[in-house]
């Protein structure tokens, strides 16, 4: 596993010393391209973890082989010190594993409340003689629940939950999508690129809902190829390149030229398997 020593940013609540999330020696194919080469990774709780890397890096394979998206050829995976496997999204889901990828999967004609609450929606009492398909939704309960969900996020330019989500900002689509996963008693959260293709104004907000992530305790996994971003939100960052591990660096401690560096050369002359990095 790829360990360094944690110096957390000013003003952050202290990280878990242990791993929430750990994966080890994951190796994953498409036919002839190893997307995946023994890649090892971990998260804590009450941290948010950046993944960076070059297109092609394998990133995305990474996040998608943790949320049970793709299943992994090789390797490993522990919740707490504790093995467990993830073969489905459903394995991830009753783990507590939840990603938000970039097209959001919100449904633009439904309103704040149905899209938090959508596929597990809650029915009103005294309806179980039908098929749960059947049963009328309790309208109150969903509400009660969005509000619960956008209060614990402090998503404060957010007029309404029963505003419909076609009619949102993108920061504020993105939220919403943050705040299901949330919602769905999750203590992992992949974040695919969420402010990919927002403005300023929306990014800082999203970004703000990222921190909120970290004193909530969960474990936060945060991919995006904007280093400013990276380095606001971030405790940690971990590097790939070419499907495998350069390093994991404490954001407090590098710069985005070490970083840049390491994500197009790797380290020691552009090895891209070389472990650890502390700084």
């Amino acid at each position: 596993m790829v360990n360094t020593t944690i110096d957390n940013q000013a003003g952050h609540n202290a990280p878990s010393a242990t791993a929430h999330l750990a994966a080890t020696g994951i190796r994953k194919r498409f036919g002839g391209v190893e997307a995946l080469r023994g890649v090892d990774f971990e998260v804590r709780r009450g941290e948010v973890m950046a993944l960076v890397g070059d297109n092609g890096a394998g990133k995305s394979t990474l996040m998608k082989t943790l949320a049970g998206a793709y299943l992994a050829d090789e390797g490993s995976f522990a919740i707490d010190g504790q093995p467990v496997a993830i073969a489905s999204p459903h394995d991830a889901t009753d783990l507590g594993i939840q990603i938000v990828y970039q097209d959001l999967a919100l449904c633009e004609n439904l309103d704040v409340s149905a899209n938090l609450s959508l596929g597990h929606e809650p029915t009103k009492p005294g309806w179980n003689f039908l098929p749960r398909a059947l049963r009328p939704l309790d309208d109150i309960a969903m509400e009660r629940k969005a509000l619960e969900a956008v209060d614990r996020l402090r998503v404060r330019t957010l007029k309404s939950v029963r505003s419909k989500v076609g009619g949102l900002s993108g920061g504020q689509r993105q939220a919403i999508a943050i705040a299901r996963a949330v919602g769905a008693e999750s203590t992992i959260v992949l974040l695919d690129e969420p402010t990919a293709a927002l403005g300023v104004a929306q990014t800082e907000q999203v970004l703000d809902v990222v921190k909120r992530l970290r004193e909530t305790n969960h474990a936060v996994v945060y991919i995006s190829h904007n280093l400013h971003d990276i380095f606001d939100v971030s405790d940690r960052i971990t590097v790939l390149r070419h499907g495998g591990n350069v390093a994991v660096y404490d954001t407090r401690n590098t710069n985005p030229d070490e970083i840049v560096v390491a994500m197009t050369r790797g380290l020691d002359g552009g090895k891209s398997n070389g472990g650890s990095h502390g700084k």
